[in-house]
């Protein structure tokens, strides 16, 4: 599989704490990484460092082989960027079509044309984005009217909308019942596998972790401790001391084993 992003040595300092310390590691098409750590470990750091949203102190970030190290979030997002939050974010009195509409829109650069014919612009495009994610059915409806679920998957379908070649995903499935959680990610790998795309994503959930990533990161105080297979983290003794305790980690490895 070929490298999509490369991060070499990022760090990332408040004062005298290290949030995120000499953090290294690649994500290649179409695998599903996930970065885990107990809270206060660095991963929203590393993820808002990779998104732009913050500068790293040192390190080096490379998508696609162009340096996006200290870039806006707006130019990293035009480079194939994608990404999904803990919280979602979106327009609560507009069609789920609507919502969709306004990515594609932005990603094209026809925000403000697209206010004048709203019906009309990209819709084949965004009926297409909603299908693929399940919501076919949904885009007539006011966004404020789903379930949290279903909003879940519409902005999937967002951040789908700049054709990223890598999402970032916070914590995708927080706030959902079990059953949905499973369904949500097993739907984002079937489209990134399928198409190619990379993604990596924090969560607390390890039935999720363990079922469902390739590979799996492990921060602790900012520092990248453990990197390997599911298998091969949850049976780490020093992720075992230190994330959740042996017990946590052998019974979400056996759950998601049988789920």
């Amino acid at each position: 599989m070929s490298t999509i992003l490369t991060v070499e040595g990022l760090t990332k300092s408040y004062g005298g704490v290290h949030a995120v310390r000499g953090v290294s590691f690649e994500v290649a098409a179409g695998e599903i990484l996930a970065l885990i750590g107990p809270n206060g470990a660095g991963k929203t750091t590393c993820f808002n460092m990779l998104n732009g949203q913050i500068p790293p102190d040192a390190g080096r970030i490379t998508l696609l082989g162009k340096d996006t190290t200290g870039r806006a979030p707006r130019a990293v997002w035009r480079l194939g960027v994608g990404r999904t939050f803990q919280i979602t974010a979106t327009f609560s009195t507009m069609t789920v079509r609507e919502n969709v509409q306004v990515a594609l829109a932005s990603h094209a650069s026809k925000l403000f044309n697209m206010w004048l014919s709203m019906p009309k612009f990209e819709r084949a495009d965004a009926d297409s984005l909603l299908d693929l994610v399940g919501m076919g059915a949904y885009g007539d409806r006011p966004c404020g009217e789903l379930a949290y679920g279903d909003l879940k998957r519409l902005e999937l379908a967002i951040a789908l909308a700049n054709a990223p070649r890598i999402l970032l995903m916070d914590e995708p499935t927080a706030g959902m019942a079990p059953k949905e959680r499973v369904e949500l990610m097993r739907l984002t790998a079937r489209i990134a596998r399928e198409k190619q795309i990379g993604v990596l994503f924090t969560e607390h959930d390890m039935d999720v972790v363990f079922e469902h990533s390739d590979r799996v990161l492990v921060l602790n105080r900012g520092t990248l401790i453990a990197e390997g297979s599911p298998e091969a983290v949850r049976n780490d003794p020093q992720v075992r001391a230190i994330y959740l305790g042996e017990g946590l980690l052998y019974e979400a490895g056996h759950a998601g084993a049988h789920a």
